[in-house]
């Protein structure tokens, strides 16, 4: 039988992942373009499932992070289509940024806030790049008004097919989130030491009862909601075609109503043979 192993961007999964020192400190390494080795350490200081909004229906899962240097990053993953994601995104960081000073204290005291965002659809639909990052600067000379805020998104649908032994360590790692297969997991950790850690934690979690229970759990969280967005959505489009064909009826009605009172035929015959109230035919004769 094959060894079973969890999906990655199951944001379970990934949190769990994210415990392992060297997989969390290559992660991020990554993703802001630092050396790993000059991240001496990092704390996770909560993993939250968060659902505060009515936009957060399924909760989202997010890892907190604090850097040697103060620099705070949150690191989310969503699964569901949310084409609202920038304006929550910014939401988030506003107020992690926010939260960090207290009444009477100097703004000096405010340290830089990362925002990770790994998407399973695609946010910039008119973009190519898998990998975006966005910082707050001057629209045309393009120099940085403050760094404390950054915002960097990956989107797995656009990641390309195939690896190259050039290809950069953000796009393996996204392709380890997006990867599902032994053989995939197996030939990326060759590639990244930091995805090598993150492999080997992920068949310790796969392999754990209770933490499989957990993750079985959240993944029949997100199956229920999926499923019950695909059934709201069905019904719309069933009431809307009702309220169409209903729609279309009533006005053949009248078509059909007002051809008659040309013809000289009288209001009762025209309510009765169209289904349409004598007040309704009389204001058409109005």
């Amino acid at each position: 039988m094959e060894e079973f192993l969890m999906k990655p961007k199951i944001d379970f999964a990934f949190k769990e992942i994210m415990y392992d020192e060297n997989a969390l400190k290559g992660f991020i390494a990554a993703t802001i373009e630092l050396n790993p080795g000059d991240i001496k350490s990092v704390k996770i200081l909560n993993t939250d499932l968060r659902k505060v909004h009515v936009e957060d229906k399924q909760g989202i899962l997010d890892v907190n992070v604090l850097m040697n240097d103060n620099t705070e990053i949150d690191i989310e993953i969503q699964l569901s289509e949310m084409l609202i994601w920038p304006e929550r995104s910014t939401f988030y960081l506003a107020k992690k940024y926010v939260d960090q000073i207290k009444e009477g204290e100097p703004y000096s005291v405010l340290k830089k806030c990362v925002s990770i965002s790994i998407l399973d659809f695609k946010l910039f639909k008119s973009e190519e790049s898998f990998y975006s990052r966005f910082r707050i600067m001057e629209d045309t000379r393009h120099f940085i008004y403050t760094d404390k805020m950054e915002f960097h998104v990956i989107e797995l649908p656009k990641l390309p097919k195939e690896i190259q032994k050039s290809s950069s360590d953000v796009l393996l790692w996204a392709k380890f989130f997006a990867s599902e297969k032994k053989e995939d997991f197996e030939m990326l950790a060759e590639m990244n030491e930091g995805i090598k850690s993150a492999y080997e934690r992920l068949q310790v979690i796969s392999q754990d009862d209770t933490k499989r229970r957990e993750y079985d759990a959240r993944m029949k969280a997100l199956r229920d909601y999926n499923q019950g967005m695909l059934e709201a959505e069905e019904r719309g489009i069933e009431r809307g075609r009702t309220e169409g064909r209903a729609e279309g009826s009533n006005n053949r009605a009248f078509d059909i109503a007002k051809n008659m009172l040309s013809a000289g035929f009288d209001m009762g015959t025209i309510a009765k043979m169209t289904n349409l109230t004598e007040t309704q035919v009389k204001a058409l004769r109005d």
